[in-house]
């Protein structure tokens, strides 16, 4: 599938950072992109790249750009050496980074996607929320089975988070943006869904953040 490219905005790297380094995950955490946004892009790039579907790479590549819209960053993947940058929107004009308006390298987050990503913490965080779209089955039927299981895409794909762990801000961006946009819901669907996600966290035996 093909993805966006773009040239070393500083020659050799020097001076980028690696959010994939030995201190990322800490507390000190102080780039202007926070870590899960950085998570986040990693994430949607390679769902790009795994896509069958041109249309649903570029629904990934467009989620991702809003997200780095928010905190004014841009994304492209270099080639040579297969790294995702994130850099500031305001290096850009037209599609390409313009060198004169580079003040500070160290602004630009760069992050490996050689090698797969964290395959077994993915498969972990799929099977525990596949369990849970097969207890709301159990319990309620097909429509919220379906619905959980719409849920379950949206936190695995978006997020790598068990639906369980979901923030309040994380469900309401599912039922207003997610679900409408990428689910085609039936009318039964929609006039269920809020009780969908409210029985997930029951069978979770968690209180639903909302």
């Amino acid at each position: 599938m093909a993805e966006e490219h773009t040239t070393d905005t500083d020659g050799d790297g020097a001076g980028s950072t690696d959010a994939r380094g030995d201190d990322a995950g800490d507390d000190d955490w102080d780039e202007e992109v926070p870590e899960g946004t950085v998570d986040a892009a990693e994430r949607l790039t390679r769902l790009a790249r795994e896509a069958v579907d041109e249309a649903e790479a570029g629904a990934y590549r467009e989620d991702r750009a809003e997200r780095l819209d928010e905190h004014g960053f841009t994304a492209r993947v270099r080639d040579e050496d297969d790294t995702l940058v994130l850099y500031p929107e305001e290096w850009v004009e037209d599609g390409t980074v313009q060198i004169d308006r580079i003040e500070d390298t160290d602004r630009a987050v760069e992050v490996s996607l050689s090698g797969p990503a964290s395959p077994d913490d993915w498969q972990a965080v799929e099977d525990h929320n596949a369990a849970l779209v097969e207890a709301v089955a159990d319990e309620y039927g097909e429509t919220h089975a379906t619905n959980a299981r719409a849920f379950a895409d949206f936190m695995s794909n978006h997020y790598a988070k068990p639906m369980d762990e979901a923030t309040a801000d994380e469900v309401q961006e599912f039922l207003a943006e997610y679900f409408p946009r990428n689910v085609w819901p039936s009318e039964e669907q929609r006039d269920a869904v809020e009780a969908s996600v409210r029985y997930v966290f029951e069978a979770a035996g968690e209180p639903t953040p909302v």
